[in-house]
């Protein structure tokens, strides 16, 4: 957080830093609850307001107020970037033949029984292997919603598994952005974070596989409706050319994030893939696939439950969902350029007497700050920084900060409806934040884990002098 200016502006008192947050939240809610209006209009309202507290009150200059909204979306631009290519890497898989294959073989391999439990296992073996949670959700995640349509699983249920496990494997990956942020900021080494993470984030994914399980038991009881999945099953053959090999575009892209081939080219390749799959083994034109790309793949098999599943992607789809991005980057980036932000966060920062509390704080403060500005990257960015000097002269280990960061600020993005995390992934899957939010297990859990680990002490690490060196 650069500092403020005091000879020519005025630091934000705590309630006035508030005042905002406020705002937005209580727009926010009465849009989703009461006046069902989409929310990039409470958020440019509450924007508003924060920018004429800066402005009027905080005596910043309209021109440093605008800069901060820009340097806001500017260091966002990859994401939004990644999302319009997701949004075309779904259409070429579905006109591909990519999603309805997997569906397709999906029906067949995966037990009802433990369906749940198996869509959490894969999303998070994927988010394990290619780092993304975006790339998870918008790959096979869409194809597990479809298999869980079939067997006759509710849609936000599998969203819920789903999200639960790419944000699992997204966190414990080596090759996330997220999971080598956390440590960077920190002061600490990526393997050791990881490791330190595995108390948190394993005692969650056992507790959540436990909850998915539970769940599925009121579906285990019902007679799947054999009929339906012929139905579902003969309608993806009779208008896709379903052959193993179109799985292996799902292998390429594993092995493109390992080889730690850049997102974007990484992400466009899995475009050319799909286009590839589409021409020789779908018999699709080219103009048929760049409609397609632009605006979205229309399935007519003439089964409306199969037709609605595969009607997804193209890059004009995610407009909105750019629009929301957009509408939440300007929020945070007035709010961090005013210093209300990080005003709030010192506030919180000056309750914390304890080690317990200190790691209570740091993640409220994370939380904090993926609300406010809807951005998981500056949770972690700016909670390191307020946070890394205090850990250091409390002599705990950098890994308890850096483990803190992800167990809220990356863990519970996708469960704010106008983070980017959220938009993206909901609009992936087809699932609102509010239906999929009471089922992300993972997610809800995480975080008040590490909070109980946090009031009893367990795996807090001290600072060991010289420094404990990473294996």
């Amino acid at each position: 957080m650069e500092n403020l200016n005091k000879t020519t502006h005025k630091e934000p008192s705590l309630l006035i830093s508030f005042v905002p947050l406020v705002a937005v939240l209580i727009m926010l809610l009465l849009s989703l609850f009461k006046y069902k209006i989409d929310i990039q209009l409470p958020i440019i309202a509450a924007t508003i307001i924060a920018a004429l507290i800066s402005v009027y009150h905080l005596k910043f200059t309209w021109y440093e107020i605008e800069r901060g909204i820009i340097d806001s979306i500017t260091a966002a631009m990859q994401a939004i970037l990644i999302a319009c290519i997701i949004g075309m890497i779904i259409a070429s898989w579905i006109m591909g033949g990519i999603v309805p294959a997997i569906i397709y073989y999906g029906l067949q391999i995966i037990s009802p029984k433990f369906f749940l439990v198996s869509s959490l296992a894969v999303s998070a073996l994927l988010g394990v292997a290619t780092g993304s949670s975006w790339t998870t959700s918008g790959t096979i995640g869409v194809a597990l919603i479809g298999i869980g349509i079939g067997l006759g699983i509710p849609v936000e249920m599998t969203a819920g598994s789903v999200i639960s496990g790419a944000y699992l494997g997204d966190k414990m990956s080596p090759f996330s952005d997220t999971t080598n942020m956390a440590p960077a900021v920190s002061g600490t080494t990526l393997f050791v974070h990881i490791r330190n993470m595995m108390w948190t984030t394993g005692t969650s994914f056992i507790i959540a596989a436990i909850m998915f399980q539970i769940l599925n038991y009121g579906f285990v009881g019902q007679e799947i409706d054999q009929a339906n999945i012929s139905t579902m099953m003969n309608a993806l053959k009779d208008n896709f050319n379903i052959n193993p090999f179109l799985v292996l575009p799902v292998l390429f892209i594993v092995v493109m994030m390992r080889q730690k081939v850049p997102a974007i080219p990484g992400l466009i390749l899995s475009i050319f893939f799909g286009i590839l799959c589409a021409l020789f083994f779908q018999s699709q034109t080219i103009s048929s696939i760049g409609n397609a790309l632009e605006y979205g793949f229309t399935a007519e098999t003439g089964i409306e439950s199969v037709d609605k599943m595969l009607s997804l992607g193209g890059m004009q789809h995610m407009m909105w969902t750019v629009s929301l991005i957009l509408c939440s980057l300007a929020f945070g980036g007035v709010m961090k350029k005013s210093g209300m932000i990080e005003k709030i966060g010192n506030g919180i920062m000056k309750m914390a007497k304890s080690d317990s509390s200190l790691i209570i704080s740091t993640m409220a403060t994370a939380l904090f700050v993926t609300i406010s500005t809807g951005e998981q990257y500056l949770s972690i960015l700016l909670t390191g920084k307020m946070y890394k000097d205090e850990y250091e002269k409390r002599g705990l280990a950098p890994e308890n900060l850096s483990r803190s960061l992800e167990d809220v600020g990356t863990i519970t993005s996708p469960l704010i409806p106008w983070s980017t995390c959220a938009v993206a992934v909901s609009t992936y899957l087809g699932v609102s934040t509010v239906a999929y939010f009471p089922y992300c297990f993972l997610n809800l859990v995480n975080p008040i884990v590490a909070t109980i680990f946090a009031i009893i002490g367990f795996k807090i690490k001290k600072l060991q002098t010289p420094v404990e060196e990473f294996a």
